[in-house]
């Protein structure tokens, strides 16, 4: 079975959020989706957790959130469009901007230290560079203009994780997933 986290729409806004905030200014959404993606795998090998609990996907400019990526292009996610759509501008000219600061009650201290760490490392620099980084990663695969699935457990295995360890990321991201759908239906 598949390792999949429970998509954490605020936790995606908050970091964003915080990415923006420490750019000063409006950002290509590509380099804001290289730097979430990056802190996302960060806190997989840290923290045995994702930050957004996305899903990944390669594409032709590395890997990718998905979910994050659809919520940049305006296309419903569950529920979690109108909540990014209030904090986050609609792309212009690709460049997208914080309209409002959404604080950052859901993010804990060790993933602020992770999104402000990957600022910190690839803020400043140009998102093809960036893009062309990632496609050094293990994980990503080149999709031919299309998009491919990344498995949470190859991302596991290329940070350094062992079976048994994965096999406990799997059983707690189970877990969450049931707790979830308990309490939201």
């Amino acid at each position: 079975m598949p390792i999949q986290f429970c998509f954490h729409p605020e936790k995606a806004v908050e970091a964003a959020a915080m990415l923006l905030k420490a750019h000063d200014k409006p950002m290509r959404y590509l380099g804001l989706l290289k730097m979430l993606y990056i802190a996302d795998r960060i806190a997989l090998e840290r923290m045995e957790q994702p930050i957004t609990g996305d899903r990944y996907v390669s594409m032709d400019y590395g890997p990718v959130l998905s979910g994050v990526y659809d919520l940049i292009k305006g296309t419903p996610t569950g529920s979690a469009l109108p909540l990014w759509s209030k904090f986050i501008s609609p792309p212009s000219e690709k460049l997208v901007s914080l309209l409002s600061d959404p604080g950052n009650a859901d993010l804990c201290e060790e993933e602020e230290e992770i999104l402000q760490q990957v600022y910190q490392d690839f803020g400043h620099l140009d998102p093809f560079d960036v893009a062309e980084w990632t496609h050094d990663l293990p994980e990503w695969q080149d999709p031919q203009g299309s998009a491919i699935p990344i498995a949470v457990k190859d991302i596991l295995e290329n940070v350094g994780k062992s079976k048994d360890e994965i096999g406990e990321i799997q059983q707690e991201a189970s877990r969450e997933a049931h707790l979830d759908k308990v309490l939201n239906g």
